[in-house]
């Protein structure tokens, strides 16, 4: 990749590893709701796993070569949000590794875990102590370090770090309301999101769809709570149907992979709601969700390189 290139290279790509990790995160549940074997699920995960190599090895490149750019990110008030990605990718990972390869998925897990640990103490601090943030600088992307803190349970109580698990759960259900309070104030009372911006708002389904599957995990079993979650996440995801003739006006945006991982989450949610419960519709509901994602999915890959092609990404802002 060209310098110039290379330096406005964003960690925003990481989302990318996010909604192809919950793809074959959600395939992978399915088949083992369904009992069935899609011999495509292994050619999902080479691939997400060589896209992640490949990204943290362009990122790894640009963090020698243009440190002040890194640093310029990490001070940007939207930009400093996407940091996280990185280490979400490799919690996705730890799960998508979790049956296939138990001993790396452990190791992806910790280093996840711990740089999700580094990146909320970094990124919550710089909410306090800012100078230069502004209320229109907020968007549903600042749920994106909240997010991390819910998915350390899903592989981290299989793996037998259920102490720790339960600390980064508490983290993200500390930081979802409070973050979600703001985001409202932000939508109701200003001016409307940015146009590159828009798709961010189905990241407001992924905190109850991760929360409530994490929450499965630590428990056992499905309670009030544990419903509550998972009905937060349904809603936030009828509400978000109801616009999309708005969503389908929106040219092409690296923030388009916004559409994709929370997508993921409601899906897998509803398989595991199935299990739980036993009713065929959660099940009928994931299973479309998941269908539809895989179309999503092919359509943001195919725009994502067209983009690149063009030289349409990593621009100066």
């Amino acid at each position: 990749m060209p310098g110039s290139r290379l330096e406005h290279f964003p960690a925003a790509f990481f989302a990318i590893i996010m909604g192809l990790a919950g793809l074959t995160i959600g395939w992978e549940k399915a088949q083992s709701v369904l009992g069935q074997q899609f011999p495509f699920v292994p050619w999902l995960i080479g691939v997400v796993s060589l896209l992640f190599a490949g990204l943290a090895a362009v990122y790894i490149t640009k963090t020698l070569r243009h440190p002040a750019a890194v640093r310029a990110e990490l001070r940007h008030p939207v930009r400093i949000n996407f940091m996280p990605t990185m280490a979400i990718s490799l919690l996705l990972l730890a799960i998508v590794y979790l049956e296939v390869a138990p001993a790396a998925s452990r190791w992806l897990w910790i280093i996840g875990t711990a740089l999700q640990l580094g990146f909320t103490l970094f990124v919550v601090n710089a909410w306090m102590h800012h100078e230069h943030f502004q209320v229109q600088h907020m968007n549903p992307a600042w749920f994106i370090p909240a997010v991390g803190n819910v998915l350390v349970p899903v592989a981290g109580v299989p793996l037998g770090y259920e102490p720790i698990s339960w600390f980064f759960f508490s983290i993200g259900i500390l930081l979802w309301p409070v973050l979600l309070t703001i985001v409202f104030y932000r939508v109701l009372f200003h001016q409307p999101l940015p146009e590159r911006l828009m798709p961010t708002l189905f990241i407001l389904v992924a905190p109850p769809a991760v929360g409530f599957i994490a929450y499965v995990r630590l428990t056992g079993g499905l309670d009030v709570f544990a419903q509550i979650l998972y009905f937060s996440a349904l809603f936030f995801t009828l509400l978000l149907a109801t616009q999309v003739i708005r969503f389908l006006r929106i040219r092409f945006y690296l923030s388009w992979w916004a559409y994709s991982f929370p997508l993921a989450a409601i899906a897998i949610a509803s398989m595991l709601m199935a299990e739980q419960t036993g009713q065929l519709g959660f099940l009928y509901l994931g299973f479309g969700l998941l269908t539809m994602l895989s179309g999503i999915v092919v359509l943001l890959l195919v725009q994502t390189a067209r983009a690149v092609h063009q030289r349409g990404i990593c621009l100066p802002e």
